[in-house]
């Protein structure tokens, strides 16, 4: 099988250049002339495929070749492509900025080659004019394998700016596919980790996305933009598929083991794991012992996974509830600001990232649901708990009650902590058995006291050594955000381990 659905990547020579508001208004402005179009973002990023969603009526998602690996960045794209007339893939940061110390790896420029797509170079020209062709030249011609198609002018003055602007890039070989003035209505606002995701902001989100895409049509050459998006090579293999993605991805051991224990140092070693079952999140070596097979269980009914939502918990990637519900789950979406009590039924809890340091009163007003998460976290049933989940499991969030799942204490913090990891678990949990090998991302201004437990949930390999997070009974807490899609054993084994608890 391939995938022909026509493409651009959006990029810039660095972060502020103005990619958010050139990708979104292009998705949007597309979608209202009636294409179907899908949204992705290079990165881990989780807000701005909220506006892209907005924009487009689609679910955005995130094609990251670090958290992922290269090869699952096609068949990902082409999941989320299928059946569109068009997909934009918003690029991060500068071109050719990946993750630190590996060379072009995640980068946009990366991507852009994973994906046979013609790149659009959005440039701030707010302070300069011929300098402009210099720097869309070197862009273009750093590396043959990155085909730069055009390039859109962001934040031209005037009619003269935009003039002296074109008459430098006529000799540059990239045309000119938009010219975009300085709109103030355009701009959204952002705090301490970037913009204000659209779950907090919808009626103003609406209109920021409208007047972005307002903006692009009325500033860009759309058919243009299009026939160079329809340039794009075909992309040979099959989407993935959450179900496909389980069924190759052996089922968890049986019985589940013992949960909490931490395994000797060597787990955390220069050489990786050491366990047989190393690499593996569902522990397939032991269930081959156990069984002489490999193959999937039958069918059986389906467990209530209750997943955190609202304006707190925005973080998560679409695949994780794809995957759950292919591994035999109920996903049921609450928001821990209004409703009082867990979804009826629930058998395990996923409590993502978001900005709960932001909604910490309301929270911690919300006593009723804090109880019920305690009860259940108490019956051992499974929890799995990123960021701003793990803040919220603490005893207390800037001083306010929290739900006392962990003897932890979260604040804020001045200092960002931002980046890609390379982990290893360290205790078998609800997630992976200890050894199992992931890459995953922080990003967060806030710190959590202490950082670990008796049974810490990972050994950080990279880019410093350490240990992090909480593994006790069936809850795994942690900063640590993953994607599963890299390791589908992850939804399988949560989900067996709610069946069993």
């Amino acid at each position: 099988m391939s995938s022909s659905v026509p493409r651009l990547v959006i990029a810039a020579p660095s972060s502020g250049s103005g990619k958010t508001t050139v990708a979104t208004g292009l998705m949007a402005a597309f979608a209202s002339r009636g294409l179907a179009v899908s949204p992705h973002k290079v990165g881990p990023d989780y807000i701005d495929p909220g506006y892209h969603a907005l924009a487009t009526g689609r679910v955005g998602r995130n094609l990251d070749a670090y958290l992922c690996g290269p090869e699952l960045v096609g068949p990902l794209f082409a999941h989320g492509a299928r059946g569109c007339d068009l997909a934009v893939v918003e690029g991060v940061m500068g071109m050719f900025d990946g993750a630190a110390g590996e060379g072009e790896l995640a980068s946009t420029a990366h991507v852009a080659k994973l994906l046979r797509a013609p790149v659009v170079l959005v440039v701030d020209a707010s302070s300069q004019s011929r300098s402009v062709a210099a720097l869309v030249h070197g862009f273009a011609s750093w590396d043959p394998e990155v085909r730069v198609g055009g390039v859109i002018l962001n934040k031209v003055a005037s009619d003269r700016h935009e003039a002296l602007l074109r008459e430098a890039l006529d000799s540059a070989g990239v045309p000119v596919l938009g010219v975009l003035r300085r709109v103030p209505q355009v701009d959204t606002p952002s705090r301490h980790l970037g913009l204000v995701p659209v779950a907090e902001r919808q009626a103003a989100a609406v209109e920021a996305v409208a007047a972005m895409g307002a903006q692009v049509d009325a500033g860009c050459d759309l058919e243009g933009l299009l026939a160079l998006a329809r340039s794009a090579g075909v992309l040979s293999g099959a989407g993935w598929d959450a179900a496909e993605a389980l069924a190759c991805s052996p089922p968890p051991p049986l019985p589940v083991p013992s949960l909490g224990a931490a395994p000797p140092d060597p787990r955390f070693g220069p050489e990786g794991a050491s366990s047989s079952n190393a690499g593996r999140a569902d522990g397939v070596g032991l269930h081959q012992q156990v069984t002489g097979r490999a193959d999937n269980a039958q069918p059986r009914s389906k467990v209530t996974v209750a997943v955190a939502g609202g304006p707190a918990f925005t973080f998560s990637y679409a695949e994780h509830a794809e995957l759950l519900t292919a591994a035999g789950a109920d996903v049921v979406v609450f928001d821990p600001l209004h409703d009082e009590q867990l979804p009826d039924g629930t058998r395990g809890l996923v409590i993502g990232g978001g900005f709960p340091e932001v909604y910490a009163a309301e929270l911690s007003a919300n006593e009723p649901l804090r109880k019920a998460v305690s009860a259940l976290a108490e019956t051992g049933a499974p929890v799995a708990a990123e960021c701003a989940g793990l803040l919220y499991l603490c005893r207390e969030l800037d001083g306010m009650p929290m739900c006392g799942v962990l003897d932890a204490s979260g604040r804020m913090s001045e200092r960002l902590t931002l980046g890609y990891r390379d982990a290893v678990a360290l205790s078998d949990s609800v997630l992976a058995v200890a050894g199992t090998r992931m890459r995953g991302h922080e990003f967060h201004r806030t710190v959590v006291e202490p950082g670990s437990g008796a049974a810490p949930a990972w050994g950080v390999r990279a880019p410093d050594r350490r240990v992090e997070g909480f593994v006790q009974q069936g809850v795994h807490a942690s900063y640590l955000h993953t994607h599963w899609a890299a390791e589908p054993g992850v939804a399988r084994r949560f989900v067996e381990r709610c069946r069993t608890s």
